[in-house]
C-alpha cells in the first residue's frame, strides 16, 4: 500500500483541528503548523546527516547559518 502524498496528510491533519476546535475560530494557526513542521523536520535531517550542520544545510536546501538560527529558535543543539 503506497502512502499518501505529504500535503494530503498536512492537509488532513489541519482540518480535523478546525473541525476539533468546535465552531471556535483558530488562532496564530500559521505559526503553529509552521513551528509543528518545523522542529520534526530539523530533528529528522540533522539525525539524517550525523549532526553535520553543513550536509544538513545542504539537504534542506537552506544557507548554514540560516539551519543554525532554526536550531538555536527551537532549542535543537
Amino acid at each position: 500500500m503506497s502512502k499518501p502524498p505529504f500535503s494530503i496528510c498536512v492537509r488532513s491533519s489541519i482540518e480535523q483541528y478546525i473541525k476539533d476546535l468546535n465552531g471556535e475560530d483558530p488562532s496564530d494557526l500559521y505559526d503553529m503548523v509552521l513551528d509543528h513542521v518545523e522542529k520534526p523536520l530539523l530533528e529528522i535531517i540533522m539525525q539524517r546527516a550525523d549532526n553535520n550542520q553543513s550536509k544538513a544545510a545542504i539537504m534542506l536546501g537552506i544557507n548554514r547559518n540560516t539551519l543554525r538560527k532554526k536550531l538555536r529558535d527551537h532549542g535543537i543543539y
